[in-house]
């Protein structure tokens, strides 16, 4: 049985307008556009029965609320205790009243433990994935694909020889550079939503992954040249696929023709939408892992991916985050003040 949470008292009502208009309108939109329920749903009761004592468990609607909070404002879990705690609009969208206590960080850890034990990763994806498909924005253009390496520290050794390094990531090389870490290969529509997804280690090429990226495309297939290969041309050609992955220069060939030029010129075009969500990531402070192990930082990946996408559909949907914020499903003073005094 989930932990209930308080009515809203006279506090509630008197603070049910404060909080910054930006972020407020941001968030009324998020609980407007968002199936939070269908989310909910898709993972099922985590806890199951519970022994007799202790504390019940926080809900898994505020639970699932409180990790999208900290994707889109890029935050620890400390720092998301830390927020629910002083700010009045992230305890508003959660659903904590001003009586109402807040999930530590260790709830968010333990959270995120049972969602990693049942595949909640992809789960909660396709689910978000199936909303925005239902409402029409998951084109049919074609697919994007790109790789992008997430890096993990390199770690110390220490003083019994030990390294503190994560034993799961591995070092490539990117341009010539050094890296060490993990890569998020990454499928996209035309329009930049993210439509599935592979996290692996870094040393893996980046073509290791795209056929499984775009094994149900039926139209074109845009990646860098990176993913080109003679076998992967005749597939695509033999499944009246179009081929728009740039193209390069074989052995003795000393620069590409003119046509290839400008085939690599049409791809790059489209292509460019597949680089917006890791540009939206790194802004959002997804410099680097912060978890250690494939399957933690995997899922951390996924939620990051969930973030945008749902982000990224509001401006789809021709919802700026500008407008100044309607409410229209949240209890006015009146009705609040009504259920204090009942």
């Amino acid at each position: 049985m989930e932990r209930q949470m308080a009515e809203p008292t006279f506090i509630d009502a008197w603070t049910a307008e404060l909080g910054g208009p930006r972020t407020q309108a941001f968030l009324d939109r998020c609980e407007k556009l968002i199936d939070w329920q269908a989310l909910t749903a898709a993972v099922g009761d985590l806890y199951g029965p519970m022994p007799d004592g202790g504390r019940p468990p926080w809900p898994v609607l505020l639970m699932l609320k409180c990790l999208m909070l900290a994707k889109w404002n890029n935050l620890s879990d400390p720092a998301l205790e830390e927020q629910l705690r002083d700010r009045i609009s992230f305890r508003r969208f959660v659903g904590l009243t001003m009586q109402d206590g807040t999930p530590d960080e260790t709830c968010f850890v333990n959270f995120r433990k049972r969602l990693i034990a049942i595949g909640g990763a992809s789960v909660l994806f396709e689910a978000a994935l199936k909303q925005l498909d239902d409402k029409g924005l998951i084109l049919k253009e074609g697919t994007l694909v790109d790789a992008t390496i997430i890096d993990a520290p390199m770690g110390r050794k220490k003083a019994d020889g030990q390294h503190t390094r994560d034993t799961c990531a591995s070092f490539t090389k990117n341009h010539g550079t050094p890296r060490h870490g993990y890569k998020a290969n990454i499928a996209t529509t035309s329009n930049g939503l993210i439509t599935d997804y592979v996290f692996d280690t870094a040393k893996v090429h980046d073509s290791q992954h795209i056929d499984q990226l775009t094994e149900k495309e039926t139209r074109a297939v845009y990646a860098d040249s990176a993913y080109g290969s003679k076998d992967r041309s005749d597939r695509l050609f033999k499944e009246g696929i179009m081929n728009q992955i740039c193209q390069k220069r074989v052995r003795g060939q000393k620069e590409l023709t003119p046509e290839q030029k400008s085939h690599n010129r049409a791809c790059s075009v489209v292509r460019a939408k597949v680089e917006h969500p890791r540009a939206w990531m790194v802004k959002m402070g997804y410099l680097g892992t912060r978890f250690r192990g494939l399957t933690k930082n995997a899922f951390d990946f996924a939620m990051h991916a969930i973030a945008y996408n749902y982000k990224r559909s509001f401006s789809l949907c021709g919802f700026p985050l500008t407008t100044p914020r309607q409410r229209p499903d949240k209890p006015g003073m009146a009705q609040l003040l009504g259920l204090a005094a009942a």
